[in-house]
């Protein structure tokens, strides 16, 4: 029953990089870090809406994420409040150290929907998105 539960709380990556990560969320998206556990590691981020725990991935067999090949959260999808906002976001975050473009900012479909995908440095895959509807 949707009266149990509110929706998502937090969402928590797996990531190559957890420095990389962490600046590239703070410094590059402009979110917070409100926390973290330095036993794990692991670092919390914020932009007052989302929240985001990022893990270090550990150990020596280490390999990225392949969407169709394994269990897992496929990606991210962060809502934008406009077409220039996504534009702006697209210019800065494309050119960030570490980042990886699958593809800059196109119609969803036949639209209106808008969105950009990437690879963040520590290698989780996010949509930025705009809709007008």
């Amino acid at each position: 029953m949707t009266e149990d539960h509110l929706g998502i709380d937090h969402l928590g990556l797996t990531v190559s990089n957890l420095d990389a990560s962490v600046r590239f969320f703070v410094d590059g998206l402009g979110w917070t870090q409100f926390g973290g556990n330095a036993d794990y590691p692991a670092a919390y981020v914020t932009n007052g809406h989302a929240k985001l725990t990022l893990w270090q991935q550990k150990g020596d067999d280490l390999h990225d994420f392949d969407r169709h090949a394994n269990v897992g959260l496929h990606h991210v999808a962060l809502k934008v409040p406009t077409r220039e906002a996504l534009d702006r976001l697209y210019d800065r975050v494309s050119g960030w150290p570490g980042v990886a473009v699958e593809f800059a900012p196109e119609f969803s479909g036949k639209g209106p929907k808008v969105h950009f995908m990437i690879n963040e440095p520590g290698g989780a895959r996010m949509e930025f998105s705009y809709d007008p509807r």
